[in-house]
């Protein structure tokens, strides 16, 4: 509006100084040309730009008497705080018979502590404006926070007050229990639920600690008991089984110091070790669950893949990436865009402690289910070929180019550094990350390829309507087929 005035002004000036025959002088500015647009040509897709240069902050680490590590990730930029409270055990360590109790326990500390009720854990949260949750993997159990640096001394307390002092209430659990059994409840008609179910049992077996469902069954949640938890928090929950990690507007001392005072009479205790979930291939075999009047078959191919130590991560990453661990990797670009049976297709390493699965997946549309499995084999041993040289950079690149955006921000650090911590991976393990990226060779990808993806030992899952598929399925003759019940492999009691 002001600007608008100040125009109105000038010009009734020259029309007023025109009229009484007064001469007008204007100062005409100099022209600026813009420089002309560069013509694109759309049918090519833009050049990738260099591989970027990670800068990954400086990382302090501190210990307490009692055993608890600390490990302190200094960034200013913002006055935010991100802290993990990790516990280096999980659901790998659930009890004989009570899958779940990892997971279980870890949504009790939510519930209420011994001088604090859920309502006022939130209660208080909300006004200190933090976030504070719990949770459980296979190999570790955490405790994090969100916090305001201002608001760092109360939320500190509270996080601590949550995961030292759980009271594990039997009201709240019954809720907890309810909730989690509605929720296994409703697998029972979700065909990708019950893949990833029935893949993990025939994988390695119901023996196998990774063969179990870390959400447990709807049996083993039925049977849980408070005591059954109070005892998993016990044993594993020790300071000399934890580690602190905090990352943000900080200074290393200053953390030690908050630790100290609130963590330094956390008592130590003797933890016992967890058997390693060991497991090998075995000769193709396909698991067919029925589930009638499915619209789309569920797919999950593959077999024992590698642990997070293992020296042929990179390779790896690299050679998934190209199979299927992109949206222009093979696996996608067949079955989505060449054939449209799927909205997408993918495969994945899982890394754990011990092998973890390969797996590739997708949901398609149940008159393709055989049509897919044929071409789900032929990329898994198409792979196995030595890659074009201009795959292989596209697919390091892919990989360096997104490396920093994990860097961005203070949750972001904190979840780059968890994987490190849980597996005892050296913590300057991101500073050579782009380089060691670029050295794979195509020489490395065929050698993983061929070690890590076996088309004679793989583990077939196909969850759909067996009446359709079934016919179809053995026509093929992918290896010996089982027939499960959906009910089984979900572990639901008998229907009535």
């Amino acid at each position: 509006m002001r600007r608008t005035l100040r125009l109105s002004t000038v010009l009734a000036s020259v029309a007023s100084a025109a009229a009484c025959g007064t001469p007008v002088v204007t100062t005409s500015a100099p022209v600026v040309v813009a420089p002309p647009i560069p013509s694109l040509d759309l049918t090519k897709p833009p050049a990738l730009g260099p591989a970027p240069t990670l800068s990954v902050p400086a990382i302090a680490t501190r210990q307490l008497a009692n055993g608890l590590k600390i490990i302190v990730v200094e960034q200013h930029e913002l006055p935010l705080a991100d802290l993990l409270l990790q516990i280096r055990t999980g659901g790998e360590a659930d009890p004989s018979g009570k899958p779940g109790a990892a997971s279980l326990t870890s949504s009790m500390l939510m519930e209420g502590t011994t001088s604090r009720t859920s309502l006022q854990i939130d209660d208080q949260q909300a006004f200190l404006g933090v976030t504070i949750s719990a949770g459980s993997g296979w190999e570790q159990s955490t405790v994090s926070l969100h916090t305001p640096t201002a608001q760092l001394d109360s939320a500190m307390t509270l996080m601590a007050d949550i995961a030292l002092h759980p009271a594990f209430p039997a009201t709240d659990l019954e809720r907890v229990r309810k909730a989690r059994l509605t929720a296994l409840q409703q697998q029972r008609d979700r065909g990708p639920a019950i893949a990833d179910r029935a893949y993990a049992a025939a994988l390695y077996g119901s023996d196998n600690a990774y063969g179990r469902p870390l959400a447990g069954t709807e049996l083993s949640i039925a049977a849980l008991t408070r005591d059954d938890l109070m005892k998993f928090y016990s044993t594993f929950y020790r300071p000399n089984n934890a580690t602190l990690l905090v990352v943000g507007d900080v200074k290393p001392d200053d953390i030690e110091r908050r630790a100290k005072a609130l963590f330094g009479g956390w008592a130590r205790a003797e933890v016992p070790a967890v058997t390693a979930a060991n497991a090998t291939n075995k000769a193709t075999t396909l698991v067919l669950v029925d589930k009638p009047g499915a619209a789309q078959s569920s797919f999950r191919i593959g077999g024992i893949g590698a642990a997070r130590s293992t020296s042929d991560f990179f390779a790896l990453q690299v050679m998934n990436t190209m199979l299927g661990g992109s949206f222009g990797s093979r696996l996608n670009q067949n079955l989505r865009e060449k054939h449209g049976y799927t909205y997408g297709a993918n495969s994945g390493f899982s890394y754990r402690r011990s092998a973890g699965p390969f797996t590739a997946s997708a949901e398609v549309v149940t008159a393709k289910t055989d049509s897919a499995l044929v071409e789900f084999m032929k990329e898994l041993n198409a792979i196995r070929d030595t890659v074009p040289a201009d795959e292989l950079e596209r697919a390091k690149r892919y990989l360096q180019l997104g490396l920093p955006q994990g860097f961005e921000t203070t949750r972001g650090i904190a979840g780059q550094l968890l994987p490190l911590m849980t597996y005892d991976i050296p913590l300057d393990f991101y500073n050579t990350a782009v380089q060691r990226i670029g050295a794979v060779t195509q020489a490395d990808i065929q050698r993983v390829a061929r070690q890590y993806i076996d088309p004679s030992k793989l583990t077939l899952v196909i969850v759909g309507d067996k009446k359709v598929i079934e016919p179809g399925l053995r026509a093929i003759s992918p290896g010996t087929i089982v027939v499960r019940d959906a009910r089984d492999v979900l572990g639901a009691p008998p229907s009535p």
